[in-house]
């Protein structure tokens, strides 16, 4: 198409970065982090950690500890109040509320002019140009992109400050150009109540000629399927006609892949994964025939690997992207220019390939299972769960794990609380696929079920449908950028889904 070649002629530059970035990421590192230095040498938080003189990067790491997010909200705080020249040398008027778990307290990132031009707007733009040299004959330009945003409103500390969750951070601010290309209004994408605004966004999109979608893929499942209600069809291609792509991100995809393409059923239908946090845009997929995603050091991130080992330790050891390693599992440690100081964001990834740097996100530092020595990461489930499914036929809508704890009469095991969308035929052999697909990708687990020494085979508890957003309405946390936490040391939120899922079914007894 004639408009997609303008395009990618007049962003010749930044597709130039990106060739680079591919070949030499540590060149635009250290490029980023002698900016991030300049702009945070004269702030408070600068002036008490010598910024000023932290000119390299074995400087930077011993004047600057790994940080979370208790050590910096008191800087966060004073932002938020209104104070300048805090962790950021130019005022931060907004903060993407995140609460990095369902169940977690809110944090509040800042977002500042220029992490929310520089990098999450940027990143985005990176995404269509890519998107656009590997589909020349898109029709993306042609037609609107449907986005399901939060909310955002006065922050209680400061009149002149907003908070939000980013998308309604990204929405509120986006210029022009986004604005026309986009369906719903900005009033409706902005609507606090996530029923409300679904109903609002079928009614208001519905009879546009949508070409792509961008976020959450669970919370974008319930609203295609609000979708499909309103205009009484079964496929979202008797709708728009024109759809092809969708960009995803927050959660692993796999569990919601085949119920996608049951309501797109489309060979050509792309998905594209991106990787967008509220603290800034880290990396996106950049080839449809590889699911890992390439890393985005010239997008005004600095970027420090942890092995994952080192957490929890006073002074650990972190590694550039010059040095890391494929395979092995790090937490990510970003500095970023909205003033978060090695910052470490909970995620954890590993290096699928070097030059270039591409990772795949394998869970948060905070979830996991190691109650039994089985150090069983979100990576490990994901992967079972899709061999499972794929064996059985069944599809998932939403899980999360928990352990059992071995008492006097019954040793330790695994519990899987599952609402399918589609439930296999017979659940004690999808059971037995799963159980046996984790031994498979993780030697730790198959050594403590080897001959049942340690662990029982895992329990599956089969959930009614709508029992995972009857849990999170119950905690106030539906749609943006809340999700499932998928494993858990603790039987916490196991047994608050089996408290509410037996309410309802004794409510229901009595109906």
């Amino acid at each position: 198409m004639l408009l997609n070649k303008f395009i990618i002629k007049l962003f010749a530059s930044r597709i130039s970065r990106l060739d680079k970035l591919r070949k030499n990421p540590a060149e635009a590192q250290e490029r980023i982090l002698a900016n991030l230095l300049k702009h945070g040498a004269n702030t408070d938080y600068g002036r008490r950690h010598g910024l000023r003189g932290a000119g390299d990067v074995g400087k930077f790491g011993e004047r600057i500890p790994v940080s979370d997010y208790p050590s910096l909200q008191p800087f966060i705080d004073r932002m938020r109040a209104g104070e300048n020249n805090v962790l950021w040398d130019t005022p931060v008027r907004w903060f993407a509320k995140s609460s990095g778990t369902t169940a977690g307290k809110s944090k509040f990132i800042p977002v500042s002019r220029e992490s929310l031009h520089g990098c999450h707007f940027a990143g985005g733009k990176d995404v269509t140009l890519q998107y656009l040299l590997n589909n020349p004959e898109s029709r993306l330009l042609l037609g609107k992109s449907l986005t399901l945003g939060g909310s955002r409103k006065i922050d209680e500390l400061n009149s002149k400050v907003r908070t939000g969750d980013l998308s309604a951070v990204m929405i509120h601010n986006s210029p022009l150009y986004v604005e026309l290309a986009r369906t719903p209004s900005k009033k409706t994408a902005l609507i606090p109540d996530f029923d409300q605004k679904t109903a609002a966004i079928a009614r208001q999109s519905i009879s546009g000629n949508v070409v792509s979608f961008a976020g959450v893929p669970s919370w974008n499942l319930v609203l295609m399927n609000r979708i499909l209600e309103y205009g009484g069809k079964r496929s979202l291609l008797e709708i728009w006609p024109r759809l092809e792509v969708f960009f995803h991100g927050g959660v692993a995809f796999g569990p919601y892949v085949e119920q996608f393409k049951r309501i797109i059923p489309s060979e050509t239908m792309r998905y594209m994964e991106i990787y967008n946090a509220s603290e800034g845009f880290f990396a996106f997929q950049d080839d449809a025939a590889d699911d890992a995603m390439l890393l985005h050091a010239d997008n005004g991130v600095f970027f420090e690997f942890m092995p994952v080992a080192e957490a929890g330790k006073p002074n650990p050891t972190t590694h550039t992207v010059a040095d890391v390693r494929a395979g092995v599992n790090y937490a990510l440690v970003i500095t970023t220019n909205a003033g978060l100081w090695r910052y470490l964001i909970g995620d954890t990834v590993k290096f699928t390939s070097l030059y270039p740097h591409k990772i795949k996100i394998t869970g948060r530092i905070a979830h996991y299972i190691n109650v039994f020595g089985e150090e069983l990461i979100v990576e490990n489930v994901e992967n079972a769960l899709t061999v499972a499914c794929g064996a059985t036929g069944a599809t998932v809508s939403e899980y999360t794990v928990a352990p059992v704890f071995m008492n006097e009469a019954a040793k330790g095991r695994h519990e899987w609380l599952i609402e399918f969308d589609r439930p296999p035929s017979d659940p004690e052999s999808f059971a037995d696929i799963l159980d046996r697909a984790i031994c498979s990708v993780n030697s730790d687990y198959e050594a403590k079920r080897c001959g049942d020494s340690t662990l029982s085979r895992l329990k599956l508890t089969a959930l009614p449908r709508g029992s995972f957003l009857k849990w999170l309405e119950s905690k106030g946390k539906v749609g943006g950028q809340n999700k499932i936490p998928r494993l858990n040391n603790s039987r916490e939120y196991a047994d608050q889904l089996l408290r509410i899922v037996n309410t309802k079914i004794k409510r229901d007894l009595y109906i």
